[in-house]
């Protein structure tokens, strides 16, 4: 069947109500055709989408996406999901600053700050919330911190969430000491050489406001946060850069504490590791977000959205990942596993859990991640 006689049969399957506006335009996609044809819902020439890239943290979160979301997607759609992989929030901003419009589309981006980032730096979109009408099971506190960033609208879905607690080897240390000294265990003199700690200038001035007594969203001296860095700095090991390199590190014992982030602490657990997490109070509470860049074919995005938040799509990512979903546990089944993951909320508020304030962070985020780069060298 040549070109046109494709086209024109996909033409009449649309017309005839048979396919949706997307999957007709994901099959003239994936087909490789050309066309420019008028229809009925554009004011415009239409022109094919045959892929969507995303990009995200990489490891277990990658290998979930793809086998419960990306593929059966692209199955559904026949529209391809490319995707790519970051270390660190900071370095994929460099990139994408970098980039021309419409190179990069969707980022599972972490913490409100990084939207608010984005935001500020030109790179929002505007969703249209009618294409996704599964955001309707979303918890309401975790959409509302984004839509208060960007005037009521918004620029993502939010999918997860999480906490960066402690993780500890139990052969080494036991439940009670963790509990008894909380973040203040990075700062042990017996365990030199054996603490790690992320290379991230917000988690190191979230833990040391913790180690110093004061509120991680508004610490009042600095010089003793950057003094209590500083210790951990010269305890450590070293500082990981990736969630890969965190599991490594525990799991041959090169390490016996460090803060960690949740759901790959769980992993650890479930590869039969004797690794304990505990949550000091005011713990780093997070959640990650499906941020769509302006310049990015929007209904095609829109609709990867909504069908990654369908429940069973929005679950088997949340499984393969170990990190809660967005989804209101008062409004969807979320299955046996979810409730059993580190920083699961059953109730759907996340009262429980501290998040970054944006105004705060990203106020300071010139001073001191230049400030933590001399720090992280020695000085």
């Amino acid at each position: 069947m040549d070109n046109t006689k494709r086209y024109e049969r996909l033409l009449e399957r649309y017309g005839n109500g048979d396919l949706s506006r997307r999957k007709f335009l994901g099959l003239l996609g994936a087909a490789g055709l050309a066309y420019g044809v008028q229809m009925p819902f554009s004011k415009g020439a239409l022109a094919a989408v045959s892929e969507v890239r995303f990009d995200g943290w990489g490891g277990v979160v990658s290998e979930a996406f793809r086998k419960h979301a990306f593929d059966p997607y692209t199955n559904a759609t026949g529209i391809n999901v490319v995707d790519g992989t970051f270390g660190g929030g900071d370095e994929y901003l460099s990139r994408v600053k970098a980039s021309q419009p419409g190179e990069y589309n969707i980022a599972h981006l972490s913490g409100v700050f990084d939207y608010a980032r984005y935001h500020n730096l030109g790179l929002a979109s505007e969703l249209n919330e009618a294409n996704i009408p599964n955001l309707a099971n979303v918890i309401p506190k975790l959409i509302d911190v984004f839509r208060n960033v960007t005037g009521g609208t918004l620029s993502c879905v939010p999918y997860d969430y999480g906490t960066t607690g402690l993780a500890y080897n139990r052969k080494f240390i036991s439940d009670d000491e963790m509990k008894e000294k909380g973040a203040r265990i990075l700062l042990e003199e017996k365990f030199k050489n054996k603490i790690g700690g992320w290379s991230d200038w917000r988690t190191r001035i979230w833990y040391g406001s913790l180690q110093t007594g004061q509120n991680p969203n508004g610490a009042e001296d600095m010089d003793a946060v950057w003094d209590a860095i500083r210790t951990h700095r010269d305890l450590a090991l070293k500082y990981w850069n990736s969630g890969a390199e965190l599991m490594s590190l525990l799991a041959e014992e090169e390490i016996y504490v460090t803060e960690g982030w949740s759901g790959r602490i769980y992993a650890l657990q479930e590869q039969g590791h004797d690794i304990g997490y505990y949550d000091p109070p005011n713990s780093f509470g997070w959640q990650e977000c499906l941020f769509v860049m302006k310049g990015s074919p929007m209904a095609e995005c829109e609709e990867l959205l909504n069908f990654m938040l369908e429940r069973d799509t929005a679950v088997a990512v949340a499984e393969g990942q170990n990190y809660p979903p967005a989804l209101d546990p008062n409004k969807v089944d979320l299955g046996k596993k979810v409730p059993t993951l580190p920083a699961f909320d059953p109730t759907g508020t996340l009262n429980g859990l501290t998040f970054a304030d944006p105004a705060y962070w990203n106020g300071n985020e010139a001073e001191w991640s230049k400030t933590f780069g001399r720090v992280q060298k020695g000085y």
